[in-house]
């Protein structure tokens, strides 16, 4: 048994440490609980998260009814709160992968608590953000136009439009994404099966493949793993990449720069885990998984969002080093008009939520490790990230080439159908995640079992040991 010189501090205790007090039955017990029979608090949840989705799609089906002049689209103002929500969603999920494929090749131990809820996170938010250009366009019914197919007429897709790139990307990456997500799910849908009965055993026998547990088919898995989490990390980099072109392809003053790929990669990185803060920190308290999602684990997500969120904060100054460094009135009139004009509402909600508050708070460890605190700064985040989009796509678009255009008599104002819509769609992301919660395995049993020690045999009284 180790011993302590007198007089030196004791060893500090790690996240493992602290987790090593759990047994392999325990971890099953402790995560397998959720999926038991709702409760009276988790239907009255999903009742209210559907009457919410029920505002958004009632909103919708007026959209589609009346045309798209509900949205309060003001020329040249024509890309407006559909292609912000768009972009911000597709942002959310980036951070799954991260979590998920990019920290996993790398061995850090500290993800296998919190990365099952991320790579849910990441489906779903594909899922919600995928049907934000189909609204934007305002002609849902034929968005396989825009699909490559022989055809009668030989109409073929732009290939030089945003919108076909977006479906390329976002296609790929939620086929890549949902793969990873439902292989790493088999052998733990199995212990849910083991550890069932009636209907729920005979669902979770089919979703578990016949899964059993050899040798042979834990090699098989762990290469499957290992190769989806290889071809999954590029995706980060290159999906939100293409995203971001939809942008600085174009000519358009705040638009039109080198430094946005990096850039929205970094702001999809921050976006995401907070919103993995705001998921996890509500669910591991309901749940009672709080020695196995340890504030450790919140303290190293804070960590993460502190260093995207840096990054983010240089990308702004960039911006505007770059507007004024390059001498083009229009880029400069741009990032002034940011700053000052009819719109600086966005612009410093943006920077207070981005840079401020988390650059004057997330360096301090008491404040990292405060939940209350995570909690309250991760919602805080996911509001800037929203606005930042908005100032990229609005302001940009309300103040390019034409002076005309940049009084307030044609300021874009967000409409009740809009802001319907996008209140929808988090309802709609809710009850993808309410329904996982409750029906599939939310912590990785297979995961957090490799970071504890290995079980002990029972030591005899004669022998001791060490």
């Amino acid at each position: 048994m180790a011993t302590t010189t007198i007089g030196t501090p004791a060893p500090k205790t790690t996240t493992f440490e602290t987790m090593s007090r759990l047994s392999y039955r325990a971890v099953n017990e402790t995560v397998l609980q959720a999926l038991k029979a709702p409760g009276r608090g988790w239907y009255i949840l999903f009742l209210i998260d559907l009457a919410v989705l029920a505002v958004g799609v009632l909103a919708f089906a007026n959209q589609l009814t009346t045309g798209l002049g509900v949205a309060g689209y003001a020329p040249p103002v024509m890309w407006a709160t559909y292609i912000t929500t768009f972009v911000f969603w597709v942002g959310i999920a980036h951070s799954g992968t991260l979590i998920s494929a990019i920290l996993y090749l790398f061995r850090a131990r500290w993800r296998t608590s919190v990365y099952r809820v991320a790579e849910a996170m990441t489906v779903f938010a594909v899922m919600t953000a995928g049907l934000f250009p189909l609204i934007h366009v305002g002609r849902p019914w034929v968005a396989y136009w825009l699909l490559p197919y022989p055809s009668q007429g030989h109409v073929w897709p732009n290939f030089k439009s945003p919108l076909v790139w977006d479906v390329f990307a976002v296609s790929t990456y939620f086929t890549v994404s949902a793969t990873f997500f439902v292989v790493g799910l088999i052998p733990d849908i199995a212990a849910a099966r083991d550890a069932s009965t009636g209907w729920r055993r005979r669902l979770y026998g089919i979703l578990a493949l016949g899964w059993r547990g050899s040798n042979r088919e834990w090699h098989h898995y762990s290469r499957a793993y290992m190769f989806l989490a290889a071809f999954a990390t590029p995706l980060v980099l290159s999906v939100h990449s293409v995203v971001s072109w939809d942008f600085a392809m174009g000519i358009v003053p705040g638009w039109h720069a080198t430094i946005f790929a990096p850039y929205f990669v970094a702001g999809a990185i921050f976006s995401g885990c907070a919103m993995v803060l705001t998921l996890v920190i509500p669910a591991r308290k309901i749940f009672g998984v709080e020695e196995i999602i340890t504030v450790d684990h919140l303290e190293a997500l804070a960590k993460l969002c502190l260093f995207t969120g840096t990054i983010v904060g240089f990308s702004y100054s960039v911006e505007f080093f770059t507007a004024w460094y390059s001498g083009n009135p229009f880029e400069r009139g741009q990032f002034w008009f940011r700053a000052t004009g009819d719109y600086a509402v966005g612009f410093w909600t943006m920077v207070t939520c981005n840079v401020i508050i988390p650059q004057l708070t997330l360096w301090f460890k008491p404040l990292r490790r405060n939940i209350p605190f995570l909690f309250f700064i991760s919602i805080v985040i996911n509001i800037g990230m929203w606005f930042e989009r908005y100032v990229i796509i609005v302001l940009s678009l309300g103040h390019d080439f034409v002076p005309f255009a940049f009084g307030s008599r044609t300021q874009y104002v967000i409409s009740p159908t809009e802001l319907a819509i996008l209140v929808g769609s988090f309802a709609w992301f809710g009850m993808f995640f309410l329904l996982f919660i409750k029906f599939l395995p939310w912590v990785s049993l297979t995961e957090v079992k490799e970071v504890l020690p290995p079980p002990l045999k029972e030591r005899t009284a004669a022998g001791g040991g060490h």
